[in-house]
């Protein structure tokens, strides 16, 4: 969304937040020359050789590279993990600072600069460009909740954020829902906001009503100089609701492979999220209990991970 005026804009990004939960955002200030730096250096990594990357195994803190498989997100209806391939990238923090010792900050993994020359540097400078773009979305949002625009700004919120990069790879498993094989199983986002830069190869897909009989889905086409954002399930919590944190998979087609870049941003670890006063009256209590940020993610990250012991051999 961009080249609307203000008033238009919002009319445009409530629709889209309460109906879905997805929309575009162009004119982010993230030029397509630097995207595509971000997209090659992502390439990169995944064209190593499986050994070279599994010396990056994700760690107990959740830094590092995920192999194929190594994530269930819908057990239901899948026969085993996504035909995916991640490296996850967090806010870093040197090991003397004291908050490195929480579970979602310190230091990252990162691959060797003779092997990768530059790559940490592209990968920190979008971390930061990322962040800028989902405080700027941030402040929409809470407008549109009756809020003070800085509101999501506040230190135990995003002045203190879990803030993850996400590299992605989606090997060219041809996906087939009836036999339980997907690119990345449907499932909905843990986070406040999701800021998601894809290739041109489509194959999202999102569920508008999660409780349907059959649910239908849709496909969120790729484009060219936008991010997709998608609202997660604490921005659900907060608005009791009235936002959506929408259903949504990866099918792919035979011999496709399909590269995408999801930034996941959450309120500090300590947050506690629960139902703001601006969407909850008499008639419209809160939906959903209180919870702690910390909690709510480590619990998700437990439920849909493989058990690190599995890759003891490596």
């Amino acid at each position: 969304m961009s080249g609307y005026p203000e008033d238009v804009y919002f009319v445009l990004q409530l629709d889209a937040c309460m109906d879905s939960g997805f929309f575009y955002v162009t004119n982010h200030g993230i030029s397509e020359e630097f995207m595509d730096q971000v997209f090659t250096q992502s390439k990169n990594f995944f064209d190593l050789p499986l050994e070279e990357k599994m010396k990056l195994l994700r760690n107990e803190k959740h830094r590092g590279y995920t192999p194929v498989l190594d994530e269930l997100l819908d057990p239901a209806n899948q026969i085993h993990g996504d035909h995916k391939e991640g490296f996850y990238i967090y806010i870093e923090l040197p090991e003397d600072d004291p908050q490195a010792q929480r579970p979602f900050y310190g230091t990252n993994l990162w691959p060797d600069s003779d092997i990768l020359p530059g790559w940490r540097q592209t990968m920190e400078r979008y971390h930061q460009q990322a962040l800028e773009v989902v405080k700027k979305t941030a402040r929409l949002i809470a407008l549109a909740l009756d809020l003070d625009a800085n509101f999501f700004e506040q230190p135990e919120m995003l002045g203190n954020p879990i803030a993850i990069l996400r590299l992605l790879h989606y090997e060219g498993q041809a996906s087939d829902p009836a036999k339980g094989i997907y690119g990345a199983g449907a499932h909905s986002d843990y986070g406040l906001i999701t800021l998601l830069a894809t290739d041109s190869v489509s194959g999202l897909q999102i569920c508008k009503d999660k409780d349907a009989k059959p649910q239908v889905w849709e496909y969120v086409e790729p484009l060219k100089g936008a991010f997709v954002v998608n609202l997660g399930d604490m921005l659900e919590r907060w608005s009791n609701g009235v936002f959506r944190s929408t259903l949504h998979r990866v099918l792919l087609g035979n011999g496709e492979d399909r590269y995408s870049i999801p930034y996941f941003v959450l309120p500090s670890h300590d947050c506690v999220v629960e139902c703001l006063p601006t969407c909850q009256s008499e008639q419209n209590p809160p939906k959903f209990p209180p919870i702690r940020c910390e909690t709510y993610l480590l619990q998700k990250y437990q439920n849909t991970h493989a058990d690190l012991s599995t890759y003891k051999l490596f």
